[in-house]
């Protein structure tokens, strides 16, 4: 085995025990938002359900932007972890070209690669479609999300979204649901 073979191989392994979703062949090329406006989606989106990921380990999670500078917007994401803390991670996000700015590149750490975060579909007032997806050569790992202004979301509009993951080739039964409950959240929706 090659260098290359044994770091895809060592990678693969530490992705898949993290309970990331890696998938064969390359990354699809999904259709975004058309004419998507930064500024009507700025503010606070509840997660309603996820793909399974190792960064994000607690319920009640919220995403919130806001205009850090102008092409520049702000990302605050929040979860309540199982010991009672809220977790908080702060980052910004940029428009990869303004030909398509529902593709957006997201960074949380300085130096650190930026990951695709293309908006596929937002009425900007009640419910959003997110993914991310990385090629890692002849596999790729995705990320979805199906966020919402409210902590809950209609099963129709969630069965709606789940369809349009469905048809790029995301396995939806993967899909988690996100624990948004009033009582449980209290402290994050305050």
């Amino acid at each position: 085995m090659n260098a290359l073979q044994v770091f895809s191989l060592t990678l693969l392994s530490v992705l898949a025990v993290n309970a990331q979703v890696i998938v064969p062949g390359r990354c699809p090329k999904p259709a975004v938002q058309k004419n998507f406006d930064a500024a009507k989606y700025l503010g606070t989106w509840y997660e309603i359900e996820k793909l399974p990921h190792t960064f994000q380990k607690g319920e009640c999670s919220t995403a919130t932007y806001s205009l850090k500078s102008p092409g520049v917007v702000g990302v605050l994401n929040r979860e309540l972890l199982a010991d009672g803390t809220i977790n908080t991670i702060s980052g910004s996000a940029v428009s990869k070209s303004s030909s398509e700015p529902a593709k957006l590149l997201v960074s949380f750490f300085e130096n650190s690669p930026p990951a695709p975060y293309w908006v596929l579909s937002t009425d900007y007032d009640s419910y959003s479609l997110v993914y991310s997806c990385t090629d890692l050569g002849v596999l790729h790992v995705e990320f979805a999300w199906i966020m919402s202004r409210q902590p809950t979301l209609p099963q129709e509009t969630i069965r709606e979204l789940s369809n349009t993951l469905s048809s790029i080739g995301v396995n939806v039964d993967k899909m988690i649901t996100t624990n948004q409950d009033a009582a449980y959240c209290s402290a994050m929706h305050q």
